[in-house]
């Protein structure tokens, strides 16, 4: 077999080789990261050999675990194995990750984060719809308000497949489905009940159908069976302007239906639409998922489906479990404090932040802040003192708000976007104190990687574009292309910035620029657009580049002297 992998500095060994191992194998090669294998069926050895020759094979977990040159464990084991698995790795140094579920009693995942986090160790679980594009598209629109308020969401995963004796067909198939379902909704279920029957194994349920009910009204369910005509896996989001519907089966996985209910004579009646397919990447979501650990092992940033949120998955799958022995009655979870589907928060003892918000892991909310119910704000974001952020505003991650701004209902704010002190987001154009307005809200949006300078305000129902700049003071009237730097009244662009925050001069002949401080090229594709050419607008920064080494002062200094230079 020709190798085509790429180069990683870390090695990972693949324990459990067998039916979904394999899938692993072939990945962490290809990422230039299979350092060993391991299985108890050493017949296996033979065949892997022909395909990865260089590759150790070990019968011997421990073997495996004293191996210095093994970074980290991919664990592809039955289920009741994986807590102590996953605890020797974790206890010998290695990162970890496990597939699906983290392990199959709440106190053992409760021991193995506990672990994790003490022995500063990288834990993922393999929830590899967390990186399905579909989903990370539908998570976009949803936070994005394209499918209005959400009311309801199913989900059926049936087949007539592989029928397994060691766990019953809701700890098998129905883990993917709650995964996704508290990340779309990012809170977790007050109740939930679940029923089902065992027809092929007494005592091992082949069909259940398990119910959510969660603290915002939204209502989910999940119907998991293996003994199923023909292969179904879909999951339905019925939002008050638009229903979406993912469906892994067949080519266009992701549609938007936005059927409308209208009332004529005091009679709801439905008003279809055609679908709108959803456009997305091609990538295989099992690779994107071998590379996020990869990423996270380089990092040392946690994973998107870190220990927690197998945690979280764990709890719920739990409560299923005892609803389903209990003859399908209600179970109430327990809950956790400061828990959300992204983890815990930090809200100062100053701030408010109320029931219903919706808080993302690593999140700091400083003095007299107020969140209000329905708000949505994501992962490790700052939020400054003395700012308000409205019910129904959706904020992405790695958002800095700074002191004193107020985020009215209507604002989207996307991943990495900085607001500076006192500047001013809008509504609505022409406020009346005797007009009430409140359903009218304008729509305006702040792209991903915009700077918002501080004073600086922007008239609602425009755009900033991405990595855009807006300058202090200025006030923004209409929308600002990606890259632009803008300031004045009304502002004007003046230049283009890079993605460090860079002025970009001194165009070549092929008219690119270069950023000072990453080296990254730029360049206007067409009129007013500009773009890099070295990393798309999607992408994280690498690591390397994500942390600044010098001040804006030295760089501009920097740049005056080589200028000097090259024109003496």
């Amino acid at each position: 077999m020709q190798s085509t992998q790429e180069t990683s500095k870390k090695k990972v060994a693949i324990v459990g080789v067998g039916y979904w191992g394999k899938n692993l194998v072939r990945n962490f090669y290809e990422l230039g990261a299979l350092g060993a294998l391991c299985d108890s069926n050493g017949l296996l050895e033979e065949d892997y050999k022909k395909k990865y020759k260089d590759v150790k094979f070990y019968t011997d977990y421990q073997e495996v675990l004293s191996d210095p040159l093994i970074h980290a464990i991919a664990l592809a084991t039955p289920a009741v194995t994986h807590y102590e698995l996953a605890k020797a790795a974790l206890e010998a140094g290695k990162d970890v990750i496990v597939e699906k579920p983290l392990a199959i009693d709440v106190k053992h995942g409760e021991d193995l984060v506990r672990i994790a986090e003490a022995k500063g160790r990288i834990l993922m679980v393999g929830h590899i719809l967390r990186y399905h594009p579909a989903i990370l598209k539908l998570q976009q629109l949803i936070r994005d308000g394209h499918l209005g308020k959400l009311n309801y969401l199913y989900s059926n995963r049936l087949n007539i497949g592989k029928i397994r004796t060691e766990e019953n067909i809701l700890w098998s198939f129905a883990p993917h489905d709650i995964s996704v379902i508290l990340s779309l909704l990012n809170e977790m279920p007050n109740h939930v009940s679940c029923e089902g029957g065992a027809y092929l194994n007494s005592g091992v349920p082949d069909v259940t159908l398990s119910h959510f009910e969660f603290p915002s009204g939204v209502r989910a369910h999940i119907f998991v069976s293996w003994l199923h005509p023909i292969k179904e896996q879909k999951l339905v989001v019925v939002g008050s302007e638009k229903m979406a519907v993912f469906d892994d089966t067949v080519e266009n996985k992701l549609t938007l239906y936005p059927h409308k209910v209208e009332w004529k004579n005091r009679i709801p009646t439905a008003v279809k639409a055609e679908g709108e397919v959803v456009p997305l990447d091609s990538r295989e979501p099992l690779r994107a998922e071998c590379q996020h650990f990869l990423d996270c092992i380089e990092s040392r940033t946690n994973p998107i489906s870190d220990g927690n949120e197998g945690l979280r998955v764990l709890r719920v799958l739990d409560a299923c479990q005892r609803a389903l022995q209990g003859g399908g009655e209600a179970v109430k979870l327990a809950v956790q404090k400061n828990e959300t589907p992204e983890q815990s928060y930090f809200a100062h003892e100053s701030a408010y932040v109320d029931d219903g918000a919706r808080i993302g892991a690593g999140t700091k909310i400083w003095h007299f802040s107020h969140v209000m119910k329905g708000a949505q704000i994501g992962q490790k974001c700052v939020i400054g003192q003395n700012v308000n952020v409205d019910g129904g505003v959706l904020i992405g991650n790695n958002v800095k708000i700074q002191n004193n701004v107020s985020v009215y209902t209507g604002v989207v704010v996307e991943d990495d976007v900085f607001l500076g002190p006192s500047c001013v987001l809008t509504n609505v154009s022409n406020p009346r104190s005797q007009v009430n307005r409140h359903s009218l809200y304008e729509i305006t949006k702040l792209r991903r990687g915009c700077s918002i300078g501080a004073n600086a305000t922007i008239v609602c129902g425009v755009t900033v574009g991405r990595y855009a700049f807006v300058g202090s003071g200025s006030v923004v009237t209409k929308d600002v292309p990606d890259y632009a730097l803008v300031v004045g009244n009304p502002a004007r662009q003046i230049a283009w910035m890079s993605r460090h925050g860079h002025k970009l001069e001194s165009a070549d002949e092929a008219g690119v620029m270069v950023c000072p401080e990453s080296g990254f090229r730029y360049k206007e594709i067409q009129p007013g657009v500009l773009r890099c050419l070295d990393l798309d607008e999607e992408s994280s920064l690498p690591a390397e580049l994500s942390k600044g080494a010098k001040s804006y002062k030295q760089f501009k200094e920097e740049t005056k002297y080589a200028g000097t230079t090259a024109r003496s």
